[in-house]
This record gives C-alpha cells, sequence and structure tokens, in this order.
C-alpha cells in the first residue's frame, strides 16, 4: 500500500478545484470529505487545508507573511517590508498578517512558508550570549 502525503492530496484538491463552476466544486468538496474519511484522514484535514492554500496562494502569485512585533508596524514599515518580500519572494502581492507579541522586547520575527526570519532583540540577545559562552 502506498501513501500519500498531505502535499499530494492538497495538490490533487487544487487540480480537480481548478476552473470548475461553484456548483461543480461542491460536488468535488463532497468527494474529497468522503475520500478523506474512508481512508481515515479527516484528522489530517487542518495540515491538508493549510498547503492547499499554500499551493493556491503560490498559483495566485500571492505571499501570505505572519509578522510578529511588540507593537503595531507603521504604515511606511508594513510598505518597506511588502516591496522587500515582493522582490525576494518574487510574487505579485504580500499579505501581512500582523500579531503582538510583547515577548520579543523589541524587532521583528517573520514566517514566511517553512522560514523563520528572527530580528527580535530578544534573538540577538541570545545568539551575543552563546557567543560570548564560546569565547
Amino acid at each position: 500500500m502506498t501513501t500519500t502525503s498531505n502535499n499530494d492530496i492538497a495538490r490533487a484538491i487544487y487540480l480537480m478545484f481548478k476552473d470548475k463552476s461553484s456548483s461543480e466544486q461542491k460536488n468535488i468538496s463532497e468527494k474529497v470529505v468522503k475520500f478523506l474519511f474512508r481512508r481515515r484522514l479527516l484528522s489530517k484535514a487542518p495540515d491538508i487545508l493549510s498547503r492547499l492554500k499554500k499551493i493556491i496562494n503560490n498559483a495566485d502569485g500571492r505571499l501570505e507573511v505572519k509578522i510578529s512585533s511588540v507593537e503595531a508596524l507603521s504604515h511606511q514599515v508594513k510598505t518597506h517590508l511588502e516591496q522587500t518580500l515582493k522582490k525576494r519572494y518574487l510574487v505579485k502581492e504580500v499579505v501581512l498578517k500582523e500579531y503582538i507579541d510583547k515577548k520579543l522586547l523589541g524587532g521583528l520575527k517573520i514566517e514566511v512558508n517553512d522560514e523563520v526570519i528572527d530580528l527580535s532583540i530578544k534573538n540577538k540577545i541570545e545568539k551575543l550570549q552563546e557567543y560570548l559562552i564560546k569565547v
């Protein structure tokens, strides 16, 4: 018996839904749920949906970015981040999802797909501490 990854299932769902009418999508949705139930994969549905969302965003040239900071970012900082991320990831649109995290002390923590860019002061202090212990 071959196993199918969650990413493979998400890709198949995307291909089935692509360019279909809403009534066709409803019919496909029911078949997908039945498939997941028969294969005992309903517990994997959140991960499959998350992967499906990434596939759709990628196909549309959209990048969702989670940004954590101690306080709300200014419009100027958001605009600069969007432009920088568009160039780095070669996408048409960047969707910033901003979260306030008082544990950071300062700086930013940026999560893009499976990549984390930690520019927080807390992280810099920890890196400095590691360096000083080694020396």
